[in-house]
């Protein structure tokens, strides 16, 4: 075999081992993502905020807790798909005190985020209008993502993040009393009564590991 080619060869191979290698290393040295700590009357939740993949609502759920509008808001909302499976839906509430204007729309085609359990997305009406109200799932709920066959809406809800503490809270919620009157249609007999109040939203601050 002629020389040259034997080289490219050897450049190749090298190339395909270290990849993997170099790959982890870049994730590894990537910043961690922002955490979120929702102090609720129900207990404790703690949302990972992909800001990287859902730039846009990423950002704008960090806005809101950054300036404490979720504070003495509540979790008013829990529907049940199946028994155990369903989402919580918490945040503003369309106050206007609290609310901030809408936001674009960041579906889970674009982001690669999708309602798997304990995934954190927008609640919205049409495309573009989310503003201060986000839903859990619990248990996966494909049908919220965009361009499937059976999603409810083609382009789907904004997943912007995930719980990484507190889902046994957050299933708690999903079988809390609700108000057999409260709200119209479908929703009928899906608002928490009592609310859970969401007593403060805070970053969480991430601690260094302490050197041996």
């Amino acid at each position: 075999m002629p020389r040259r080619p034997l080289v490219s060869l050897i450049i190749a191979l090298i190339t395909a081992l270290a990849w993997p290698i170099l790959a982890v290393a870049q994730e590894a040295s990537a910043p961690p993502l922002p955490r979120v700590v929702l102090e609720t009357s129900a207990g404790r939740i703690v949302i990972e905020v992909n800001d990287v993949k859902a730039p846009i609502t990423g950002a704008n759920f960090l806005r809101y807790v950054d300036e404490h509008r979720f504070d003495g808001a509540t979790f008013y909302r829990a529907m049940k798909s199946a028994p155990g499976m369903g989402l919580v839906q918490g945040g503003t509430n369309y106050d206007p005190v609290r609310t901030l204007p809408p936001i674009a729309h960041e579906p889970t085609t674009q982001t690669g985020l999708v309602h798997v359990d304990g995934a954190v997305s927008m609640a919205r009406h049409d495309p573009g209008t989310a503003t201060g109200d986000f839903f859990i799932s619990i248990g996966a709920t494909p049908s919220y993502d965009a361009g499937r066959p059976f999603s409810v809406d083609p382009l789907g809800y904004a997943v912007f993040g995930r719980v990484v503490e507190g889902m046994e809270v957050a299933r708690a919620v999903l079988v809390a009393p609700t108000s057999p009157t409260e709200g119209e249609g479908f929703m009928r007999g899906q608002f928490l009564e009592p609310r859970v109040v969401i007593v403060s939203a805070t970053r969480q601050v991430a601690t260094e590991p302490v050197a041996p």
